[in-house]
């Protein structure tokens, strides 16, 4: 069976306007079609509310969307008073006096924000709205990258903006709407303290010895579920000392692993460790006090202390300064089980230099001029200045001898003042003994326009004398000269003092009475310093006195007084 084949019909014969018509309804199609797939920023006409879910054709994650408008709760108000106590196993808890302690630490911790600087204030978060803006505000203008608080975030009517905070290097986004990377949480390059610190939520347990830095968006930070191991004491380099020292355990999560706050506080705060070499003068000061008022300074007494290990009798010896730093009670890290939260927390003390501050790296340029300022308000030390020679003539200078009652002792101590005195001075003596009251001592230092002592921890006291004043450290035997310089040489330059150094011969050492002339202790010191400190310390500081060679000594009293005819 054979099929005919129909012909096509011609085309070319078909109706003029038939054709036309069918042609642009053709390309209207395509034209549809087109502008359909097309970028809706391109061609904005289409819909006025495309660019609400799209930007360069990538969809918004609604869980990005829903992090960026949210806005975190407002703390609660707590109130929760903590009291440690002396440890009866401490051979120094006799100088706990703990009513008075915990008088010095919750003082007026009930009353009003705008009681005096000296009363202690509860940490927890019962400020005002007002104040809480004015801390932040605060802390916004001293940190280098900004603290994206919740009255700084983009708005929520403005999408664009929104991507391009999201991801704009993979999205072409404006750069300059993009926030500065953070730096790192924790810092370990220092080679004197370790240093970790991060605001936005940071929730901290004493119990367990955990600082936990809350990130609920854990994609957005490369640090995110990492921890660290710290020791919060500023002395990293002595490995004897710091091999004593507990660590604390810092690390960041999201909200969901992270302790329940039970505290709430609208301040910062700051966690240190109070042991090691605590008790002795110049290790409170270098190790703790000039690198606790570098870290803290910064707040004016709105920052509160968490002090790992901490003993009342030193909180009691030093309450004046800790008074003056913080205006919030202690908290006794060990033995408080609470999680205390706040919005920006340090954990570890900067450390610049031996007794001393570097104010290139300190925060607002703070230096040993403003310190000795700080000093001077919390001890209320009325000097400012040393005597002038030639304004009085009838005023004496006050020379202050340092003695010590163990070791590097001065056995020549009643000719010592003899001379001075006919020299012209007012000679004062006195002993900085590890129970001697710091202010009192303070006054009797900022008092005197001379402070001569042999190398050891009284001469800490220099941070007491007056602008100007003259110190002269006496060195012992032994190649001691670069200790000397380094403890309290350098120091006392960058205090503004005028320093004199004396270091005494092998006939000014009692070690002469001990050893005979040819042993390698009396004729070569500096063989026995390639054993280590131990066996030198034993020799060189522990076991010698000195006994001034009054003759050879005289020319330092007497440029002593000539350098207060000179300021």
């Amino acid at each position: 069976m054979r099929f005919k084949m129909k012909p096509l019909r011609n085309f070319s014969g078909a109706e003029p306007h038939k054709l036309g018509v069918g042609l642009f309804v053709g390309c209207f199609v395509a034209l549809i079609v087109y502008i359909s797939m097309s970028d809706p920023v391109v061609i904005p006409f289409l819909s006025g509310d495309s660019r609400l879910t799209s930007i360069h054709g990538v969809p918004k994650s609604p869980t990005m969307e829903d992090r960026m408008s949210s806005r975190e709760p407002g703390l609660g108000k707590a109130r929760q008073e903590h009291k440690p106590s002396c440890s009866s196993s401490d051979p120094r808890s006799n100088l706990c006096n703990k009513n008075e302690v915990m008088r010095r630490i919750q003082s007026n911790s009930s009353s009003t924000k705008g009681d005096a600087p000296s009363g202690r204030k509860d940490g927890s978060d019962t400020q005002q709205l007002g104040n809480e803006n004015r801390m932040e505000d605060r802390h916004e203008k001293i940190h280098d990258s900004k603290v994206p608080f919740k009255n700084s975030s983009p708005a929520i009517d403005d999408p664009l903006q929104k991507e391009d905070i999201i991801n704009p290097k993979q999205f072409g986004g404006r750069r300059e709407n993009v926030e500065p990377p953070k730096k790192p949480i924790c810092d370990f390059s220092d080679p004197r303290s370790d240093v970790c610190e991060s605001d936005g939520d940071v929730r901290i347990h004493g119990k367990s010895s955990s600082v936990v830095f809350v990130n609920p968006d854990q994609t957005s930070n490369q640090e995110s579920n990492r921890s660290w191991k710290i020791k919060a004491y500023a002395r990293k380099g002595d490995r004897t000392v710091m091999a004593e020292i507990n660590e604390l355990s810092v690390e960041v999560s999201n909200g969901l692993e992270a302790p329940r706050c039970t505290v709430h506080h609208g301040i910062p705060a700051i966690v240190f460790y109070n042991g090691g070499y605590n008790g002795n003068y110049y290790h409170d000061f270098n190790d703790v006090l000039i690198p606790l008022f570098i870290t803290s300074r910064q707040f004016d007494g709105e920052v509160q202390f968490i002090i790992k290990h901490m003993h009342l009798w030193w909180v009691n010896k030093y309450h004046q300064i800790l008074n003056k730093l913080s205006r919030y009670e202690l908290i006794d890290f060990d033995n408080d089980d609470r999680v205390h939260c706040y919005r920006h927390a340090i954990v570890g003390l900067h450390s610049h230099k031996d007794l001393s501050i570097d104010p290139s790296r300190a925060p607002n340029g703070y230096s040993m001029a403003d310190f000795t300022e700080f000093l001077r308000s919390a001890y209320s030390l009325k000097r400012g200045l040393p005597i002038k020679i030639g304004e009085h003539p009838k005023k004496k200078p006050r020379l202050l001898v340092i003695s010590r009652g163990l070791t590097r002792k001065f056995a020549n101590l009643e000719e010592i003042v003899r001379k001075a005195t006919e020299l012209g001075y007012e000679a004062v003596v006195a002993e900085a003994r590890f129970d001697s009251n710091v202010a009192q001592f303070a006054r009797i230092v900022n008092s005197c326009d001379v402070m001569m002592g042999v190398h050891g921890a009284g001469l800490t006291n220099l941070i007491f004398l007056p602008t100007n004043a003259v110190l002269i450290q006496i060195v012992p035997f032994g190649g001691l000269e670069g200790i000397a310089k380094i403890d309290y040489g350098d120091p006392s330059k960058d205090r503004k003092l005028r320093y004199l150094e004396y270091s005494i011969g092998a006939e000014e050492s009692t070690l002469i009475d001990l050893y005979p002339k040819d042993d390698p202790v009396i004729r070569d010191p500096m063989s026995l310093h390639k054993y280590g400190w131990t066996v030198m310390g034993e020799i060189y500081l522990y076991k010698q006195n000195v006994r001034l060679d009054m003759e050879r000594f005289r020319p330092v009293l007497l440029k002593a007084l000539e350098l207060l005819h000179q300021w």
